[in-house]
């Protein structure tokens, strides 16, 4: 497995595989890898020839309040689980790689930017936006992978692929859970045992909500009544949203139909955590 640090190293390195002919899938990170990441990492091994993970804690996507100083971070382990997963690459730049002295250029998905994460984070998506621009530059993958998790952002990242009419499949994995239900995350490290137990209370709201909707209920008020009440019983919880929207564009549902997507963001202590799932509803 090779290390690159320099961006220009890694555009060489792409241009010349792909010369040879060889498909790229690319697996987009921040570090701390964890079993979700790793599922992108082995399915990037058997749908493509070279499998390029990066590992990048982008400073845009972070506000001045939130958690960048303290963002996990452990290269050698993050080399270790990637190499044993099937990565050929790994991109690690430094900051100044990424934003050399006199960066000035962003990239904004209007629309997508400004709910649920976006109102929640201001200018987060922005930063989001970005870094994956210039990574999808840089590596020119054929496939790249991201999470369910973080669902908001990845109808952002194929919007922006769309938009810009950039030459790659962005292919969405299931979330990888904890056997409680707990969705893997970097920052469930950040947790003590005590709000790791009510953590689990995301994963009960979201199964709480799936459950009555297959029992009848077609109200998105009720079901998110009825999951803001299940939080509320977690006396370390602290509700930032819980959205029932339309899967596609997360738009707000009065009455569910169609593809619906039920997210939800929750400050367990210090750390905040989201979680969201998907239900068809006839």
């Amino acid at each position: 497995m090779r290390l690159i640090k320099q961006a220009r190293e890694m555009a060489h390195a792409a241009h010349a595989l792909h010369r040879k002919g060889n498909t790229l899938g690319l697996v987009p990170t921040m570090g701390a890898l964890h079993d979700g990441h790793l599922s992108l990492i082995r399915a990037a091994h058997r749908e493509t020839d070279v499998v390029v993970v990066s590992v990048f804690v982008n400073p845009l996507q972070f506000g001045p309040t939130e958690d960048f100083e303290r963002y996990p971070r452990d290269l050698k382990r993050d080399l270790n689980l990637a190499k044993a997963a099937g990565c050929d690459i790994v991109f690690a730049p430094d900051v100044s790689q990424m934003y050399p002295s006199g960066f000035s250029t962003s990239v904004e998905v209007v629309g997508f930017s400004d709910q649920l994460e976006g109102a929640a984070r201001p200018g987060h998506f922005r930063g989001v936006a970005t870094v994956v621009t210039k990574l999808l530059n840089l590596v020119h993958p054929t496939v790249a992978y991201v999470g369910q998790k973080d669902y908001q952002q990845a109808l952002l990242i194929q919007r922006l692929v769309k938009d810009l009419d950039l030459p790659v499949t962005i292919r969405l994995m299931p979330t990888v859970r904890e056997a409680d239900g707990l969705a893997m995350s970097s920052r469930n490290v950040s947790l003590n045992a005590e709000e790791r137990r009510q953590a689990t209370v995301l994963f009960r709201a979201l199964r709480l909500a799936k459950d009555q909707i297959r029992d009848g209920e077609r109200r998105a008020s009720w079901l998110i009544e009825a999951m803001r009440q299940l939080i509320a019983q977690e006396p370390l919880a602290r509700i930032d949203y819980v959205a029932v929207v339309n899967a596609k564009a997360l738009e707000p549902l009065t009455t569910l139909t169609g593809r619906v997507a039920i997210l939800l963001a929750v400050w367990i202590g210090s750390t905040r955590l989201i979680d969201n799932i998907l239900v068809d509803v006839s």
